[in-house]
């Protein structure tokens, strides 16, 4: 089967303005923009397919921060003198390994997530505690950087 990526990770300055709906941004009709900062916006790739047709094949745009997939890639590959490096763990391929999770192609929104939450110390786990050490020097941004490049691999 042919694979088709789920997010679609893209380096942009402006986005979409966004509304929500059914649990997730959609587009404004009016095709307006504004800045991005340092965020992540996902949206739908076909707005109808996804929010009145419910399929499951329509993906997602990913909007991040131009350059971050860069500053995440050696974030993940080298750990920068900032963390561990993500491949001891998730795999060479981050698609996992054993019980611990892939990385690749995750939404990115939801790595930011996960990693705020294990260094913040609300996310509970078997395999928790061995993630506190590895995000607890981690900025937001490079939360955001890491997740852009992941959410940039074929899954």
């Amino acid at each position: 089967m042919k694979w088709t990526p789920w997010i679609k990770v893209e380096e942009a300055t402006t986005v979409p303005k966004t509304r929500i709906a059914v649990g997730m941004f959609l587009p404004l009709e009016s095709g307006e923009k504004e800045p991005l900062g340092r965020r992540i916006i996902e949206v739908p790739e076909n707005v109808e397919a996804t929010e009145t047709l419910r399929d499951p094949h329509s993906g997602f745009i990913a909007y991040v921060p131009v350059g971050s997939v860069k500053k995440g890639e050696k974030l993940v590959t080298s750990g920068a003198g900032k963390t561990t490096q993500c491949a001891l763990c998730h795999g060479a391929d981050l698609k996992g390994m054993g019980p611990v999770p892939g990385l690749a192609g995750r939404s990115p929104s939801y790595v930011v997530r996960q990693m705020f939450d294990m260094q913040k110390g609300v996310r509970k786990g078997m395999w928790t505690d061995l993630m506190k050490p590895v995000v607890a020097k981690l900025s937001e941004d490079e939360m955001l950087e890491i997740a852009a490049y992941t959410a940039s691999l074929k899954p």
